[in-house]
């Protein structure tokens, strides 16, 4: 240590305090183990403060807005104003509220707190490095360490945050007024969110995407749905086209693109967007110290037990390895807790669900039928379409399914995906299924409130059984 250093001991670090961190902190001290949870930046990490939570409350926003702008079917007129300054000041409300709650809930659980960047000097030593002039270093010696540094967004050649016109997802979070048009590039579940988003509140969307349809690795009766919806909305798609530069032009800006043949397109806007994706954040802790070295794309590899190749150093989050969730992160958290408290927990990744917060909301777990056949099953799927669905028409809403994807000879529910307002919600029902190896008897046979959307999830155990009184079966 240098001059002016203080030393301290803990049974478990945990380094960094979103979703992930500061789970498996409030854990360990709930299973006694003395805890210090390491934050450089801001309690809740990511996903409250940049992320989940102010891109879920923006696009509330807009959702009102568009409602309310395009419900004359309905009888109802209105020309809403929008209030971005005002807008601002709600999200930051709601973000406060939540980060405030994250510290509040570390402390009542004995968390000890720390502010700095903590960096390994060997398997059981970290440096804190405290943010500010004269703040100085801490050494915190520790019995295990949790890794939850998350991850940040990917910038791409010819794109550099620093300039501008060039828009992180955190940027645009941060928009003091809805810009008039606006270049996104990607069309992953980041591009899409935020552009639908934009597009209800009025603006003029651009999407290039060198892939050649909306958020890869979907179904195509997913993408269609969602890309047909943002085409209503007015998003204009360019497919097969990678972004090579910008310039500035007339108060704007015009972005270029190549495909891969060679033809090259300009586009314009007030700004670009940049949404390819995030990569994990390691470099600042020193991981060479302790023997560690991410893979190629920047993850650490865990074990089912998230522990790293060095044994008491755990790894949790984006930092782990796709899918990069914030619900994943905490239930490693959670794993790598217990597991340093002594107790047999492991990580399972079989009923893992997602959502894309688009218009419609889409959510999936477990297995597609594809995955299914891939995997040695005989599968059989059940389908309830939303314009069967008396409560989705009651909301306006007619586009989109519900689908559930079982084991022929067994029954056993083994996925799902969702395509319909409040998606998010609805899957809970799926991945429980999943979870505990529910046949389509036990959903199908579970009486459903009526009229819900979650009618839909019985409907389609039942079309799987070719017993579907709602729609007409396979």
């Amino acid at each position: 240590m240098v001059m002016g250093d203080i030393a301290t001991a803990t049974d478990l670090l945990v380094i960094g305090a979103g979703p992930g961190g500061y789970v498996a902190a409030i854990r360990g001290a709930q299973k006694g183990l003395d805890t210090t949870l390491v934050e450089k930046d801001a309690f809740g990490g990511a996903c409250l403060n940049r992320g989940c939570i102010p891109s879920k409350a923006f696009i509330h926003g807009a959702d009102v807005v568009h409602d309310a702008s395009n419900a004359e079917e309905l009888g109802i007129h209105a020309d809403p104003a929008v209030d971005m300054s005002q807008m601002q000041q709600w999200k930051s409300g709601v973000v406060d509220q939540l980060t405030g709650g994250v510290e509040k809930l570390c402390k009542a659980n004995g968390v000890s707190l720390l502010e700095g960047t903590a960096a390994f000097e060997d398997e059981h030593t970290a440096r804190i490095a405290h943010g500010g002039e004269g703040q100085g270093m801490e050494t915190v010696e520790f019995e295990h360490a949790i890794v939850a540094t998350g991850s940040r967004p990917i910038q791409i050649p010819g794109f550099d945050f620093a300039d501008e016109p060039v828009l992180s997802s955190e940027d645009l979070l941060n928009m003091e007024s809805v810009p008039d048009s606006l270049v996104v590039v990607g069309a992953g579940y980041i591009g899409m969110e935020l552009s639908t988003m934009l597009a209800k509140l009025g603006t003029d969307v651009t999407i290039v995407e060198m892939l050649d349809d909306v958020l890869p690795n979907y179904e195509s009766d997913v993408q269609r749905t969602v890309r047909s919806r943002a085409e209503d909305l007015g998003i204009e798609f360019h497919f097969g086209e990678g972004a090579t530069g910008w310039e500035e032009s007339g108060g704007g800006i015009v972005v270029s693109t190549e495909t891969e043949d060679g033809e090259e397109s300009e586009y314009e806007g007030d700004a670009v967007l940049v949404a390819v994706g995030r990569r994990p954040v390691t470099d600042t802790l020193e991981l060479e110290n302790i023997g560690l070295e991410p893979d190629e794309n920047g993850f650490l590899a865990t074990d089912d037990r998230v522990r790293t190749d060095v044994e008491n150093v755990f790894a949790v989050g984006d930092v782990a390895g796709e899918p990069m969730l914030a619900h994943k992160a905490s239930a490693e958290g959670i794993v790598a807790a217990e597991v340093a408290a002594g107790e047999p927990a492991a990580f399972d990744k079989q009923a893992i669900p997602a959502a894309v917060f688009t218009d419609p909301e889409i959510a999936t777990v477990g297995m597609t039928e594809a995955d299914a056949e891939e995997s040695g099953f005989d599968p059989v799927v059940g389908e309830m379409p939303l314009r069967a669905s008396g409560r989705a028409l009651s909301m306006g809403e007619s586009e989109g399914f519900v689908r559930i994807v079982a084991d022929e000879e067994s029954e056993i529910v083994l996925g799902g995906q969702l395509v319909c307002p409040n998606a998010s919600e609805l899957v809970a029902e799926v991945a429980l299924a999943v979870e505990m190896s529910a046949t389509l008897e036990d959903v199908a046979g579970t009486i459903h409130t009526h009229p819900t959307l979650a009618e839909a999830v019985m409907e389609a155990a039942e079309n799987a059984q070719g017993q579907a009184i709602h729609t007409l079966n396979r």
